[in-house]
């Protein structure tokens, strides 16, 4: 752990075994980051929670328009707007999302005249190895950094990484942002800004990216159906946070399946099945253990002073969302 937190602090010295960004090398990769602009309607699920202005980066990967980015940027958007680096806004549609990565495909009306960011292996990227993290804005959104971990993230929303790629320093401008390698490689996708605790050094401000190894599998479902064929998992339409290795819910989805049992903001979750929860992790991978989306989930819940057991009607959390745009900008 000491060699982690000692190449965090040496981290200025990044840049000496990086690729030069001021090669026109260097400035073809810049070019494949664009600016995505998304606008969601009010009455959108995910309106509530996550806007209905959304702007973040996202990355050419291939000549017919393609872009990838973190799916929050633009579920249930309306419209969508893609600004090259070079160039002016062009409109952009929703192709598709996955939730289980995170990933989300749009495209532009016409391709974009920019060569492709070529995909690297993010299972080859090791902890303590430099990359950079790259943004929309040329050589100004260009941050050194390191792996400082690879590691299981856990996410409120009924989500799990198996793997995420925790870097450091924090980039601010971190959704959609590209995560390049030592050989100028996409290998990550910026989705979140998070902390790590080093035991006798203190929590640092990093961010989670999404490995692109996750991409390749469901690549052609997302350009083809919207969405992976694989059968969904249960959701439940909760948010929950872990206290004390307890469970408690902070907010349920209108109409969800949470909503319609009964579950409520402040339960304690106590078991799945006859299972104790023991954790975040341990809750949505016991529900996850059940079955497909629409399986009975059985829950024990301490509402208030009372233990109340409640079956829940898990299901597929796509039904929830509309993930068509309605107009063009």
């Amino acid at each position: 752990m000491k060699r982690v937190v000692l190449a965090i602090l040496a981290v200025i010295s990044i840049a000496i075994s990086l690729p030069s960004y001021a090669d026109q090398e260097g400035k073809e990769i810049l070019k494949a980051v664009v600016k995505i602009k998304a606008i969601i309607p009010e009455e959108a699920n995910s309106a509530k929670t996550l806007g209905t202005e959304r702007e973040g980066n996202g990355i050419v990967i291939d000549a017919k328009g393609h872009i990838l980015t973190i799916g929050y940027l633009i579920v249930e958007a309306e419209a969508i707007e893609v600004t090259p680096q070079d160039g002016r806004p062009v409109s952009a549609t929703f192709v598709g999302y996955d939730h289980a990565t995170g990933f989300g495909l749009l495209k532009t009306e016409k391709p974009l005249n920019v060569r492709p960011m070529k995909m690297g292996q993010s299972s080859k990227v090791k902890e303590g190895e430099p990359v950079l993290i790259v943004g929309y804005a040329g050589e100004d959104a260009v941050q050194a950094a390191r792996v400082i971990s690879r590691k299981e993230f856990t996410g409120y929303w009924e989500y799990i990484l198996d793997e995420a790629l925790y870097t450091a320093p924090a980039f601010a401008s971190y959704g959609g942002a590209a995560l390049i390698d030592k050989d100028g490689l996409l290998v990550g996708i910026g989705s979140l800004f998070s902390q790590v605790v080093i035991p006798g050094f203190g929590a640092i401000p990093c961010n989670i990216s999404v490995p692109i190894d996750l991409l390749p599998p469901i690549l052609d479902d997302l350009i083809t159906k919207g969405r992976p064929q694989k059968a969904p998992k249960p959701w439940l339409g909760i948010n929950a946070e872990e206290a004390h290795g307890r469970v408690f819910i902070t907010r349920v989805t209108p109409g969800s399946p949470a909503e319609k049992g009964g579950l409520k903001p402040g339960d304690l979750i106590l078991s799945v099945k006859g299972g104790e929860v023991k954790g975040l992790t341990d809750l949505f991978r016991k529900i996850w253990a059940l079955g497909n989306a629409g399986v009975e989930v059985p829950l024990a819940v301490l509402q208030g002073i009372q233990i109340r057991e409640i079956t829940i009607k898990s299901s597929d959390r796509y039904q929830s969302l509309t993930l068509k745009p309605k107009k063009i900008l």
